[in-house]
């Protein structure tokens, strides 16, 4: 009855807080976003409606539209964001397929090796970020980790980091990679038609009814799980880890989550990190953009030469191994990967399993760093000065009155 209660009360402020902003400036947040999604999604931008929610989130929260209410949303209801993230875990659990398993399987020992080397040169460099005392290990290592940028910006928050600089910092190395497809393409001498090979892999999509039941049925039971599991980040592991079960028996039967519902899902989470900006969080952003630029290279640099050792180690071609091992920008490489007739099973399992991976740890290495930015000076994470305390009096006898002092 406790908890029943402590949903409906937390529904309630909900409520309250769309009900004391005017309806129109909801509309015109919701008009921007979409419009601002729509032109970054012509512009070939990575999960462009996700940025344009960000930077619409921003743009409202300095220009003063915002503020406490009544003035205007300072935050997007509870509900709507938790539901927002299990929809993102229903999406990335669906990834995992009986035919993923399959290939992970039979050569899982250097995946495996390669999967954890990545994410090995990602918390170094995110270390590495974060000792910069304005950004911190936990949101310079979620900021650099490569794999999984969504679902790494929707728990940014929950994980004590600054979502902002997450998002801004993984979709530029997203970009980073997608930019740079088409030139190792190029130099690689990769052509040729991947219809052939690309028919086998993909299953025949269920209607799209039967994705948003799959989004409702999933997403809600598995938040449920992963509140009673008290799973950090709950709202996007539960339903990621419970959809990722689903279709590893293979009872998804093609179901996909509907286009319009992940962007809406998309704008939600990019509008909760930019409704929080301030002033000084952008100026930090600003300064920390260039080291953050450089980490990111040498992480993109660093997992070309796992691809390289991973071709070596399974046998697959240099092209497949380097797009099985690109720091992010899944579809990106899955479309590439089809256009030139490479192994999408494999190319798409490997990915699978960083992400997975990625994202399942991530709640344990920002607890370990936090535990790390603690104990160490030159990685503590910045905060406000504690006030002052009085001096007290040494305890002892008490003085008598006219005693020499």
């Amino acid at each position: 009855m406790r908890r029943a209660g402590g949903g409906q009360g937390r529904l309630r402020r909900a409520v309250r807080v769309v009900r004391s902003v005017p309806w129109w400036r909801w509309l015109v947040v919701a008009l921007l976003a979409a419009a601002g999604g729509t032109a970054l999604e012509l512009l070939g931008v990575p999960a462009g409606v996700l940025f344009a929610g960000l930077l619409v989130g921003i743009g409202v929260a300095l220009s003063g539209l915002p503020g406490p209410s009544p003035r205007g949303p300072h935050r997007v209801p509870r509900p709507l964001d938790l539901a927002a993230q299990a929809t993102l875990g229903v999406v990335i659990g669906s990834l995992v397929q009986p035919r993923t398993l399959t290939e992970v399987a039979a050569s899982w020992l250097p995946v495996l090796l390669v999967v954890a080397a990545t994410l090995g040169v990602s918390v170094a460099a995110g270390v590495a970020l974060g000792r910069r005392r304005d950004v911190g290990p936990v949101t310079g290592s979620l900021a650099l980790t490569a794999g999984g940028a969504s679902g790494l910006v929707s728990m940014a928050g929950e994980l004590g980091a600054d979502q902002r600089l997450v998002a801004v910092v993984q979709y530029l190395r997203v970009l980073l990679v997608t930019a740079t497809l088409p030139v190792v393409l190029l130099v690689t001498g990769a052509g040729g038609d991947g219809a052939a090979r690309a028919a086998a892999p993909l299953d025949d999509p269920a209607p799209w009814w039967v994705g948003l039941l799959l989004v409702v049925v999933v997403g809600t039971a598995g938040s449920v799980l992963g509140r009673l599991a008290r799973l950090p980040a709950g709202a996007l592991l539960g339903p990621l880890v419970l959809a990722a079960v689903v279709g590893a028996a293979g009872l998804s039967r093609g179901a996909e989550v509907p286009v319009a519902l992940v962007d809406v899902a998309y704008a939600v989470i990019g509008l909760q990190a930019g409704l929080s900006a301030t002033r000084e969080s952008l100026r930090v952003l600003r300064r920390a953009l260039p080291a953050a630029l450089l980490l990111t290279v040498a992480v993109l640099v660093a997992c070309a030469g796992l691809g390289v050792a991973l071709s070596a180690a399974t046998g697959v071609s240099l092209l497949d191994g380097y797009l099985a091992t690109t720091p992010g920008g899944l579809w990106a490489v899955l479309a590439a990967s089809l256009s030139v007739g490479s192994d999408v099973t494999f190319v798409l399992a490997v990915q699978v399993m960083r992400l997975l991976v990625v994202l399942l740890t991530a709640p344990l290495l920002s607890r370990l760093l936090r535990r790390y930015a603690t104990r160490s000076p030159a990685g503590a994470t910045p905060g406000p000065a504690a006030p002052a305390r009085p001096r007290r009096r040494p305890r002892g006898r008490r003085r008598r009155r006219g005693a020499p002092g």
